[in-house]
């Protein structure tokens, strides 16, 4: 791989794209700047490194050429003597510093060439001329001088040394070329460093600290919620792909909040559709279940729906599911409006049990829904569309639940009535059962008790016989007489006997301070159920068979005190218990004493077991044990 193809210089609509490019070009240049200075200034002060020593010692050759010419005049003369020998010594020192490192140092390889030319023609006179003659007369080799010959040495002397300052001259100005070169360099550098330091903090104050500036402002409208900002700083650099990129952001973050609230506002609409929903559940509800269903709880419930839902007239028609026929019991139709009811579509009505959508004298729509429980359907619920007007799902769905609503409400007020004639039918029973098993009972025994009365009378009607016996069957009928009002008394007591709202307890506390008043009786109550509840068929039965106890202890037993225990575990076994310490059980066998059948009859209904015997310690016992809520019956099912 060849370098061209390996480093592709950025060319500069690259550097226009890149911020950090130019940020960075614009150091680099301050940078390359700075190392050029110091590069030059190192290499002047290396350059002119030992030039003020080669000055020195190429001024000294001016001092040195005037000695040697003061010895030269003085050896001439012969007025000194030693001279001589000190000009050859001057002589050697002049060819050393002419000769010296230092000297050289400064003489330039290529270019200024004055200064080398000037230094060879100081050498070139020096060896050629001057010291030649120096050297004869500090060998002996030269005679005594003329005084002419002296004053032409002293004017090519003050030659000599005029080239010398020449030579000095052009090394001090070489000195301060170089130091003016890097002056100049040190100033250029100086100047374009400073120029691109101003560019800098132009760049990055126009293309960074301004878009950066501009890009906070835009973040602080979008955290206050304005989501209409944009940045105008929008370039193909760094910043300007940041600042397209917020404003993308904030237009996604608009539409998000768009979306947002518009969903917002369907849910809004779904949950006040739903209060609302649930609003019309509870008022219809509430007057389905809260009065027997009617024409005005019906009319109520059409009412709320039209209002509701903006629909037009309902009725509400019952009718058996398959019949041909119909009645409606509720419509909110005021005089003169179209009926959406045709009667001979009641078979079309009556006979599904799907909600349906009809339309009703060639332009009115209407919908029908059936009004059922999980039993069967007692009707449908008709309503009126208008015009235009679109069911939507959950409308037709809550219309259902409504239907649903007021069918289970209109079978359970047919249950609760036909509950009501089973119990009147029961009651009815239970009365002729009552009055069979005792003043039935009681009224044939005197039947029989006539009939042998008006047998006597019709044999022997002056005998004394008959007399006696007239008597005795006149006194039975008198006992039986008065037997068949106890029983009746007790019987009506009994059908007007009613548990009302207060619990067993107190029932049975008022039963227990009745016979004990009626009959100047201590009876004991002796309460223990332990959480073992009893149903209210339950509690009646219970409550006659205690009342049919204590009725025997006052009339039959002839006791000084009594006690009642009723008690019951949390597996649901009672067991009632009526003693007293009387003459004990006699079971009479009287026709018209029917008590203890009764109380047997009683227990039986309540799957129990009832018990007379004698009372440890003398008197009788009446104990009836029995599973409350009929769990002994679901056992013995089982």
């Amino acid at each position: 791989m060849t370098l061209s193809n390996a480093f592709h210089p950025p060319s500069w609509p690259v550097f226009s794209r890149s911020l950090l490019l130019r940020i960075g070009g614009a150091i680099a240049a301050i940078s390359m700047l700075a190392v050029l200075g110091m590069a030059v200034s190192g290499l002047v002060a290396e350059s002119t490194q030992g030039s003020g020593e080669a000055i020195n010692r190429a001024g000294s050759l001016r001092m040195q050429s005037w000695q040697m010419t003061s010895l030269y005049l003085a050896a001439h003369a012969g007025a000194a003597p030693g001279a001589t020998a000190q000009l050859a010594q001057a002589i050697d020192r002049f060819d050393a510093t002419l000769e010296d490192e230092a000297i050289k140092a400064m003489l330039p390889h290529v270019g200024d060439a004055n200064l080398g030319q000037t230094y060879r023609q100081v050498e070139s006179e020096w060896h050629e001329r001057i010291r030649l003659r120096f050297l004869a007369m500090a060998t002996g080799q030269r005679g005594v001088a003329s005084p002419a010959e002296g004053a032409a040495l002293l004017v090519d002397m003050g030659r000599f040394v005029d080239r010398i300052n020449l030579l000095v001259k052009q090394m001090e100005d070489s000195t301060e070329a170089k130091i003016m070169v890097m002056r100049v360099v040190l100033g250029v550098a100086l100047l374009l460093t400073v120029l691109v330091v101003l560019l800098t903090v132009w760049l990055i104050h126009t293309h960074l600290v301004q878009p950066l500036r501009a890009l906070l402002g835009l973040a602080t409208c979008v955290g206050r919620g304005d989501l209409t900002a944009r940045t105008e700083y929008t370039g193909e650099d760094e910043l300007g792909q940041v600042g397209n990129a917020f404003n993308l952001m904030t237009e996604d973050l608009a539409k998000l909040y768009q979306d947002l609230e518009e969903r917002v506002r369907q849910k809004t609409a779904e949950l006040t559709r739903s209060n609302q929903s649930l609003e019309l559940l509870y008022h219809s509800i509430a007057r389905l279940h809260g009065a027997a269903p009617g024409k005005a709880v019906y009319l109520a419930v059409l009412r709320d729906i039209e209002e509701l839902l903006e629909l037009g007239h309902g009725i509400i028609c019952l009718g058996e599911h398959g019949g041909d026929s119909g009645v409606a019991v509720a419509s909110t139709m005021r005089p003169g409006d179209a009926d959406p009811c045709d009667k001979s579509q009641c078979l079309w009505c009556h006979g599904s049990d799907q909600t349906r959508f009809s339309i009703a004298n060639g332009f009115r729509q209407h919908l029908t829904l059936p009004l059922a429980d999980a039993e069967q359907q007692y009707g449908v619920l008709i309503l009126e569309i208008p015009a235009g007007r679109h069911m939507e799902a959950w409308q037709v769905q809550l219309l259902e639940a409504l239907s649903r609503h007021i069918g289970v409400a209109i079978g359970a007020e047919q249950r609760i009535e036909q509950s009501r004639r089973l119990a009147l039918l029961e009651e009815r029973a239970v009365i002729a059962r009552e009055l069979h098993d005792s003043l039935a009972q009681s009224l044939a025994y005197m039947k029989i008790q006539v009939s042998r009365m008006k047998a006597a009378l019709r044999d022997d009607k002056d005998s004394e016989a008959s007399g006696g016996k007239l008597e005795t069957v006149l006194e039975e009928m008198r006992e039986g007489l008065n037997a068949a009002y106890h029983q009746l008394r007790e019987l009506l007591a009994t059908f007007r006997l009613k548990m009302e709202d207060a619990p067993l307890a107190k029932v049975l506390s008022d039963t227990v301070n009745e016979f004990a008043e009626r009959g100047g009786l201590p009876i004991a109550l002796e309460l223990a159920m332990a959480n073992c509840q009893l149903s209210p068929n339950e509690e009646i039965h219970v409550l006659h068979i205690v009342r049919e106890a204590l009725s025997n202890v006052l009339r039959h037993a002839y006791a000084s005190r009594a006690r009642l225990a009723l008690t019951g575990n949390g597996e649901g076994r009672v067991e009632v218990m009526v003693e007293d310490d009387g003459k004990g059980i006699v079971k009479p066998s009287d026709m018209h004493h029917y008590g203890m059948t009764i109380m047997e009859e009683r227990a039986r209904t309540l799957h129990g077991d009832l018990h007379f015997e004698p009372r440890p310690g003398g008197g009788s016992r009446v104990v009836l044990h029995f599973t409350a809520n009929g769990k002994q019956r679901g056992k013995s099912h089982d």
